[in-house]
């Protein structure tokens, strides 16, 4: 199976609507050996399995996730 060119990322907070970010496959592998993904800043990545799943990856810094990350494919 292959791996979408790119997903929507939904980040949810507790009480709020949660946001969106779209991130694009790349050429990196993950540690978990699935593609990274990130968006067009290079702030937001993501590794996403072949099911969905998601791991969030520091791009730098003092970054906090949000615990709950949904990704949907996108076309």
């Amino acid at each position: 199976m292959g791996y979408p060119e790119s997903y929507e990322l939904v980040f949810q907070a507790r009480e709020v609507a949660g946001d969106a970010v779209v991130v694009h496959r790349t050429e990196r592998a993950g540690p978990g050996g699935c593609p990274v993904y990130e968006d067009d800043t290079g702030i937001v990545r993501a590794e996403i399995s072949e099911h969905g799943d998601v791991r969030m990856l520091a791009s730098g810094g003092h970054q906090a996730h949000s615990s709950v990350v949904t990704a949907r494919a996108r076309g």
